[in-house]
């Protein structure tokens, strides 16, 4: 049964991609009995150009999603190239994933409520430093360019990109490529950036590209932050889809279309940028600069770190106070009373999409656990690493959601099958599996199999050795990658509102819904509420393993 594992993974992951992307095509070019599309036409397409402000949209979508990844990956490379191994460092290190299990949209309204008009940081220094007594008249959010997408997306971005980054550097030696460079006369910052940045760019290439395909089609962060007449493609498209007029779901297919046209133009336009930078990088390199720059890119890498964490951590002091502020005029920095009337007021409401989050989280990340590890564990009975296909866990990252969920929707409608909470739980696998293996692939392999050869030697079968030895003592990162794989499905909207129907209600639906209207403390509570979830589980994964383990100290150091 373990030989399955890997094609149990391989088929989660490849079928529904692929399948979905494939049965958006027929809608898109007006086929779709079920809804009385008898006949292939372009007629779809043809109302899809003739919709207002769809030339705005596409370049908004294209433009955020490059200015976006370009400026995540140019801070964590500034930042990398400083580290020291400093209190400073290790700080910044210790914070990464308690930032990266934020969900999207709980970070873009802390953000949204730091830099509104009448936000936090605008209060803190009014009137004394800018004399306003009113909220001035700016458009600071939702503005058409997308500059406050852009800037909710790179604070998201930068944990994950700095995650990844540190993963890859110990595969390539970046100590000793410094040391002999700064042994040939280079300052510390420009070695780095000389020897170790082109090593450590093609292993990050994969989640680069990952990142670029969420800019371009993000959803949830785009209702929050991003322009609103027109709005991205990727939120025009789910409109239509929700539209109650059915006859927009072909007008809907299209734009999925091309939704994906606008994410691959992005990973070209981004492959081409790769060769031009290299090329300047190159010849940057042959200049044989070794000190100057070095002060500025040390201080440009530690200050724009230290706002990429102060900006996300402020927003959840946000989030915070208003769910619990009374009345709260400005240019006020702090509001006259505190209460908990919204948070108990919101309690009925809270308590059914609660647990339907929950259970859904836990279902979807309870499996893709089981799948990765009988695949790994397939694979050291085999003794076949499978490096190949790893490209493919970032199929679902790398085709936007947009593109592959309309076409299952519409496979729903064709067999006539009502949304359920498996249905759901389905499409968050899709997005919990990559990351879960992930999590775990590495300390799978590097765990000493010694262990289980003794095991074997003192009488125990492989199976036993698994469950006895292998198992007990992997607990602490399985329970982190479970835990990791709540916060992405804690974190997930599309697949919730598309394949749920609108019928089946989280958390994170009913956060980003509430966007649309202006009462802050109830948005406070909701996003609080989601933002706090992913801790719970990295909380419990810390502590299970510490009070199972009380009385043996040698397996709390695991």
């Amino acid at each position: 049964m373990l030989r399955l594992g890997p094609w149990l993974i391989i088929f989660s992951l490849v079928v529904p991609v692929v399948g979905g992307t494939l049965l958006t095509l027929p809608p898109a070019f007006g086929y779709l009995p079920v809804l009385g599309g008898e006949h292939w036409s372009v007629r779809p397409w043809l109302e899809l150009g003739s919709t207002p402000g769809i030339l705005r949209s596409v370049a908004v979508s294209f433009g955020t999603g490059l200015l976006a990844t370009g400026t995540s990956l140019v801070v964590v490379f500034l930042f990398l190239s400083t580290v020291a191994n400093s209190r400073f460092d290790r700080w910044i290190q210790r914070l990464i994933s308690p930032l990266l299990s934020i969900p999207h949209a709980a970070a873009a309204f802390g953000f949204a409520f730091l830099v509104a008009p009448s936000g936090l940081l605008l209060r803190w220094v009014s009137p004394s430093l800018t004399g306003l007594e009113r909220p001035p008249d700016l458009l600071l959010l939702n503005d058409p360019m997308g500059l406050s997408l852009i800037s909710g997306l790179v604070l998201k971005e930068i944990p994950f990109l700095l995650l990844v980054s540190l993963a890859a550097l110990p595969q390539m030696n970046a100590g000793q490529r410094v040391m002999l460079a700064r042994s040939l006369g280079y300052r510390p910052r420009i070695a780095w950036f000389k020897v170790v940045a082109p090593a450590l760019y093609p292993l990050i290439r994969l989640p680069v590209y990952a990142v670029l395909a969420f800019a371009t089609s993000t959803v949830d962060v785009a209702m929050i932050l991003g322009p609103n007449l027109p709005a991205t493609l990727s939120v025009q498209v789910v409109q239509w889809f929700n539209d109650p007029d059915l006859s927009l779901r072909f007008l809907a297919s299209a734009g999925a279309l091309l939704q994906l046209v606008v994410t691959a133009s992005a990973l070209g336009a981004w492959w081409c940028l790769e060769r031009l930078v290299g090329k300047a990088f190159w010849a940057w390199v042959g200049g044989g600069n070794r000190q100057t720059g070095d002060r500025t890119l040390q201080i440009t890498g530690r200050g724009t770190m230290i706002v990429a964490t102060a900006l996300p951590v402020l927003g959840l002091f946000a989030l915070a106070l208003n769910s619990v502020a009374g009345f709260w005029r400005f240019p006020a920095s702090w509001p006259l009373s505190l209460t908990l009337d919204h948070w108990s007021g919101a309690l009925p409401d809270l308590t059914g999409p609660f647990i339907t989050t929950l259970v859904i989280a836990l279902a979807a990340s309870l499996l893709a656990v089981v799948m990765v590890l009988a695949a790994l564990e397939n694979e050291q009975r085999r003794n076949r690493p499978a490096t190949r296909a790893l490209w493919l866990l970032y199929l679902p990252l790398l085709v936007p959601q947009v593109g592959f969920l309309s076409g299952i929707t519409v496979l729903s409608q064709m067999l006539g099958q009502a949304p359920t909470l498996w249905v759901v739980v389905w499409a968050h696998l899709l997005f919990v599996l990559p990351y879960v293996y992930l999590t775990l692939v590495e300390p799978y392999r590097r765990f000493d199999s010694r262990w289980v050869v003794l095991g074997r030697s003192l009488g125990l079968s492989v199976n036993q050795a698994f469950w006895r030895i292998r198992l007990p003592m992997m607990l602490r990162p399985v329970l982190t990658a479970m835990a990791l794989g709540v916060a992405i499905s804690v974190s997930q909207y599309l697949p919730t509102q598309m394949l749920g129907g609108g019928r089946i209600v989280t958390v994170t639906t009913e956060a980003v819904a509430l966007s649309s209207g202006g009462d802050r403390r109830l948005i406070g509570v909701w996003a609080m509420v989601q933002a706090l979830t992913p801790f719970i589980g990295f909380l419990l994964a810390l502590l299970i393993p510490r009070l199972l383990w009380k009385k043996r100290r040698g397996m709390q150091a695991l």
